[in-house]
């Protein structure tokens, strides 16, 4: 049974009758050994602590001490292996800062010497001060758009958040869809020392959309050619990264390496490690020029305030349009046109160790970058494959993916010592909030998760809807944890029309659903379905909060209030968009109903809780309420205090699908401090609505007493 109801300012409503992960640890060893637990130089040092003698004497010291360097050396490849293989086996989740300071590091961008030298390299840097400072701020900017690539963007700042030691300040260059997704997520995640700023790529496209471009990234693939507009005046230097990036050190190490350009040096990159340049991929392949091998744009160091006196803008504007009059479009996006302009002014770059940019494309040569883990720095899955690329080591690069996917988030909320936060209204408001509840109440973990916020990715998959013109359109919102995944094909086959659904999950948990969804033929089949993930934190099912999370991110008139164990009958939708719209819904007259052939209103009683289809302007739920217990009888309440006029529709129903007892109700049952609290809340809900609706709400007092 449906009904429809009108309130007196015409609002609507209507109702249905019913880790351990590994501690990812990268160790750069000195070329040095221990005697005795104590560390044994290995700088030239040693050497002219003892007065000269003879000839021969000195000979022999050298010798000798050459051969406990190469003895070292075996001793640190043998340890390093040993590392690598445990890596599987390291402890869980480190959330602490690791004291390790970092200088210029080694290396002149020569790949092969960098090969050969990576533990002798190192013993010479022992004494050397810092380049990057305690609480310098790193700048780095990344283009996004889309739904697919802001789930990219996540994993990408997990792995450097989870390494980093210094402060950051993201530079999203991003699409209308990115931006409400990405600034959901840094706004709920409030990681201490993260400056997010968005920068509008919509409004750059007339800037690049005069190159024709073949590669899959489309026009935004040619926005990082911009940047020197795009980004503020003031702001000198910058890391640009691709979303497909993994890092695997500081980033600090990377935004080290500004300091070792020298003369017009404004660009630093990582040869290219395929040989898609060099035009021998294919039979009549014909690549775009470049400067041997040519350079990968995944990891870019960009020196903004020199580019800007070069006149950048003009100079890769002009080698594209000279280079496009015979190569038509750019197949590689924006990486063919940097590498045009290396080839005509090579001065321009300082290489990069092949390491800051270990590439897992087609034909790649990136084995060559590295002996064992302790080597690598940045994974780059420029691969239209991604983590189904063929690699020799593929496995383990896709499990240093994957940890860094599935890792908790929340654990990267930590404070960076030493190093002061800029001020942030939400989050000084929070603890405001948090520090006026009593810690002794019994019902204070009740109380506090009222005030907690959980990180939310919006839509994590793609949506895609334009309401109906006629003003009818109305969507289906629910809610669910993991527990209830095997009920979404049900729902979406009884339910045509759009869906919004905020879902319980933890991070690995989110990694699950995505997988379950690509697999399922019924939800790929469905752009029209708003997957909004909330993620985990704290002990209670935050009910109410994800419903107001589904509620909000809707793009229809109205709005069917449901949840997920129940499902609609099959037209359900149509016949809400297409019956009496002048009307709403209420408390259930199930005996009427089986009968009744037009709507009819019904009186709002205590606990009473249909599910009920209302305008999207409606109250949200009180967050006060989690777990189990008055979730919906409060909303409903509010809505009569607001004059919502209840109508029940008739031939419409929903069939409640049968599932095990949640945790939450398993909890009311068991607990009676839950049942007390749950008790006292419901008192002060009525109290406050006393007070915000007057002498009208007095009979939600009166109801309760006599029920």
């Amino acid at each position: 049974m449906l009904g429809i109801c009108r309130g007196r300012r015409k609002f609507l409503a209507a109702s249905l009758s019913l880790l351990c992960i590994p501690a990812v640890t990268w160790i750069y060893l000195f070329a040095g050994s221990l005697e005795d637990g104590k560390p044994v130089s290995l700088s030239p040092l040693e050497s002219q602590a003892h007065s000269p003698g003879s000839a021969a004497s000195s000979q022999r010291e050298r010798e000798s001490l050459e051969v406990r360097v190469r003895e070292v050396e075996e001793e640190n490849r043998a340890l390093r292996g040993q590392l690598s293989l445990a890596q599987g086996r390291a402890p869980a989740h480190r959330r602490g800062n690791r004291s390790k300071t970092y200088s210029v590091e080694e290396g002149t961008g020569d790949s092969e010497n960098l090969r050969a030298g990576i533990v002798a390299g190192n013993s010479s840097e022992c004494g050397q001060q810092p380049v990057v400072e305690k609480c310098e701020t790193i700048h780095v900017a990344i283009v996004c758009a889309g739904y697919n690539a802001s789930r990219d963007v996540v994993t990408l700042v997990k792995s450097v958040l989870f390494h980093r030691r210094n402060p950051l300040h993201f530079h999203l260059i991003a699409d209308s869809i990115a931006e409400q997704i990405l600034a959901t997520l840094f706004q709920t995640w409030m990681v201490p020392a993260v400056r997010v700023d968005f920068y509008n790529a919509d409004e750059l496209k007339s800037e690049v959309s005069w190159i024709p471009n073949k590669h899959y990234s489309g026009i935004y693939g040619l926005m990082k050619l911009v940047l020197t507009k795009t980004l503020p005046a003031n702001l000198e230097r910058v890391i640009v990264l691709d979303t497909d990036i993994t890092f695997a050190t500081d980033i600090a190490e990377l935004w080290a390496v500004f300091h070792k350009f020298k003369g017009q040096q404004v660009l630093g990159l990582v040869e290219n490690q395929s040989d898609w340049y060099l035009g021998n991929l294919w039979k009549n392949h014909r690549p775009w020029p470049a400067l041997g091998r040519g350079y990968n744009t995944g990891v870019i160091l960009l020196l903004l305030d020199k580019l800007r006196k070069m006149k950048w803008e003009q100079m890769w504007r002009l080698t594209a349009e000279r280079e496009l009059m015979g190569m038509l479009s750019t197949s590689l996006a924006d990486q063919d046109i940097f590498n045009a302009v290396i080839k005509q002014n090579p001065f321009l770059v300082y290489q990069l160790p092949c390491f800051w940019n270990v590439q897992l494309s087609d034909h790649t040569r990136s084995e060559q970058c590295y002996r064992d883990v302790s080597d690598l720095k940045v994974i780059h899955w420029n691969s239209p494959k991604k983590l189904r690329v063929k690699n020799k080591h593929v496995e383990f690069f896709r499990n240093l993916y994957l940890t860094f996917l599935e890792y908790d988030g929340n654990l990267l909320r930590r404070e960076l010592f030493g190093c002061p936060s800029e001020a942030d209204v939400n989050s000084e408001n929070l603890q405001k909030q948090l520090s006026e509840l009593d810690e002794d109440d019994l019902c204070y973990e009740f109380r506090r998760e009222r005030f907690t916020v959980h990180r939310t990715h919006l839509h994590f998959l793609h949506y895609e809807y334009e309401p109906a013109a006629d003003n009818t359109d109305v969507t289906l919102v629910a809610q669910l944890s993991m527990d209830r995944l095997q009920m979404l094909e049900a729902i979406c086959k009884h339910w045509e029309g759009p869906i919004s659904l905020a879902l319980y999950l933890s991070d690995a948990e989110a990694q699950q659903f995505l997988r379950y969804a690509q697999g399922s033929e019924v939800l790929m089949s469905r752009h029209n379905v708003g997957y909004h993930i909330v993620y985990k934190e704290g002990q209670f099912y935050p009910v109410n909060l994800l419903r107001n999370v589904a509620m909000r991110h809707i793009s229809t008139p109205y709005m069917f209030l449901s949840d997920i164990d129940f499902l609609p009958m099959y037209g359900l939708y149509e016949y809400l968009r297409y019956h009496v719209w002048t009307k709403g819904h209420a408390p259930t007259n199930f005996a009427k109903w089986r009968t009744a052939t037009t709507p009819y209103r019904v009186e709002w009683e205590a606990d009473f809780e249909p599910y009920v289809v209302v305008r999207r302007d409606c109250p949200e739920y009180d967050r006060r309420f989690v777990g189990f217990g008055w979730n919906k009888v409060a909303h409903i309440m509010e809505l009569d205090a607001q004059e919502y006029e209840f109508t029940v529709l008739p031939n419409a129903y929903m069939i409640h699908m049968p599932h095990a007892p949640s945790f939450d109700i398993t909890k009311f049952r068991s607990n009676k401090q839950y049942r007390i609290c749950l008790k006292t809340l419901k008192e002060e809900f009525q109290q406050d609505m006393s007070r915000h609706y007057g002498f009208a709400a007095l009979k939600y007092l009166t109801a309760e007493n006599n029920s």
